[in-house]
């Protein structure tokens, strides 16, 4: 039976080796206790909702939905879990995506055992964990282009919302939203309106 003290710990990871791997190397920790798994970013939500976990490991490149979008709608519906998300490779928008997401922290999946340990202890006690090779790619990465008025109707148009439920909820006309849209692809050299999801995504703009 775990201690009471326990920090109770829901693992979102799509490879099952990795992922069966982070359990077994968390289970050997006297006060971490692993309660829920994951394998999609879409299932992290009712997932924890279901468990109530106190801290959330997400893997950034979730299928369904990505890491730092399946952290953003868990802050959203279950603040008091707390999400420390892993990237397989550092880039230069990930620490920008972390904050945006609300989520405490960012580790590689390389992280030493001990010290993913010790991550999700300071995440579990509101502290915030970057892993430094991060911190510097972070250091590299550009400004954004884009207006907030230009980055509200992107992450609108990332979740799919059409330009006219865009234009109805920013109370702008449709026509409007279409030339943010084509400045957005502008200002972001991207090839069509996806790509600069794609773009400012990792970039950390959105």
């Amino acid at each position: 039976m775990s201690s009471a003290a326990s920090i109770r710990v829901m693992i979102a990871e799509d490879m099952s080796l990795l992922r069966g791997g982070l359990v077994a190397l968390l289970s050997h920790e006297a006060d971490i206790e692993v309660i829920a798994e994951a394998e999609r970013g879409d299932q992290v939500v009712p997932v924890a909702v279901t468990r109530l976990p106190d801290v959330a490991l997400i893997d950034s490149d979730l299928p369904g939905t990505d890491g730092f979008t399946a952290a953003r709608h868990l802050h959203d519906r279950l603040p008091s879990c707390r999400t420390l998300i892993m990237a397989s490779h550092p880039r230069a928008g990930d620490l920008r995506r972390v904050v945006a997401a609300g989520a405490y922290g960012l580790v590689l999946h390389a992280t030493p055992p001990k010290h993913m340990a010790n991550s999700i202890r300071q995440v579990a006690r509101g502290q915030r964990v970057v892993d430094p090779d991060l911190a510097f790619a972070a250091l590299d990465a550009p400004d954004t282009p884009l207006t907030p008025r230009e980055v509200e109707v992107l992450r609108m148009a990332a979740r799919g919302t059409p330009p006219n439920d865009i234009a109805d909820d920013l109370c702008l006309t449709v026509g409007t939203v279409r030339n943010h849209l084509t400045r957005i692809i502008n200002k972001t050299g991207a090839r069509n309106r996806v790509d600069a999801v794609r773009i400012a995504g990792e970039a950390g703009w959105i």
